[in-house]
């Protein structure tokens, strides 16, 4: 397992530094995609083992753990577009080859998002569950109604910027944090002090609250649906079967799509089961990479 203390490496993206880590020396080139809130060190499990015959990378959005975070809106606009754009241009300039894409939640769309934008640098894509993006502007006329009036309401009220940032000091907390895991991993024993340090470290960071508010309010762009009708490559899905925000059962739609190979469900696993269960996710991952490569 890589330490979040490693040192991570720095590239130069329009003007803003972008936070990655790399290893492996030979095979085919591997670029992995963190959630919502989290940076490379969420792959920590993995980059080692995959690293023993592919050469792997796992990179920062902007806006998120070490990179840079630009005033939303009138330094960057944080979306699906912006970070797939981020991630084929780090394909091109710092991998130099074409690649196999791992995603993580949201990090599932930004990986689609480049394939369908730039087919010529993806071989392949694969998503652990994937962001159903259920409060989109789309999806909202199927939801409760609490959830309904709820949601776009709360954005509203969060866009007030005092507002959204009392309530981001209150979610950036050591101790909300830890129970929004408790909550979104399925064995307690994986919420460690490690894991709570990674997601807390750019908390503090100038601008964080700004791009944490941002996305609560971005309701449109693609839904994953949107993307796997189009996406230009195979596909191989992994879903832990105990996630919390997006239900497997909503998930296993997914595997109707021509682009999806397989659905692979990982066992008593949450939202993240590459960092909750790596002892299965990895295997499947290196054997997926070996067929395509």
């Amino acid at each position: 397992m890589i330490s979040q203390q490693a040192t991570a490496k720095t590239w130069n993206w329009r003007g803003y530094p972008i936070a990655y880590q790399s290893a492996g020396e030979t095979g085919a080139a591997v670029v992995l995609i963190h959630g919502f809130g989290a940076s490379w060190g969420h792959w920590r499990k993995n980059i080692p083992v995959l690293a023993e015959n592919c050469r792997v990378f796992a990179i920062d959005l902007i806006g998120f753990g070490a990179s840079a975070k630009p005033e939303p809106d009138r330094e960057m606009a944080y979306t699906f577009e912006t970070w797939g754009a981020q991630v084929a241009d780090f394909c091109r300039e710092v991998v130099q080859d074409q690649v196999f894409l791992v995603g993580n939640s949201v990090g599932c769309i930004v990986a689609m998002q480049t394939a369908v934008d730039h087919p010529d640098l993806v071989r392949a894509v694969a998503m652990l569950n994937c962001s159903l993006r259920l409060l989109h502007d789309r999806h909202r006329a199927t939801q409760p109604w609490f959830k309904r009036i709820g949601a776009p309401l709360l954005q509203r009220i969060l866009s007030v910027r005092a507002i959204g940032h009392t309530f981001f000091r209150q979610i950036a907390k050591r101790n909300t944090v830890r129970k929004i895991l408790m909550k979104a991993y399925a064995h307690p024993e994986a919420v460690t002090d490690e894991l709570v340090d990674l997601l807390m470290a750019a908390a503090e960071d100038p601008g964080a609250a700004d791009v944490f508010l941002a996305f609560t309010r971005y309701s449109q762009g693609p839904l994953p649906e949107d993307l796997l009708e189009v996406l230009p490559c195979p596909a191989l899905l992994l879903w832990g079967t105990e996630d919390p925000w997006e239900p497997i059962a909503l998930g296993r739609n997914f595997a109707r799509f021509p682009c999806v190979e397989e659905f692979i469900e990982i066992s008593g696993a949450g939202h993240c089961p590459q960092d909750e269960r790596p002892e299965q996710v990895n295997p499947i991952l290196q054997g997926w990479i070996a067929q395509h490569a």
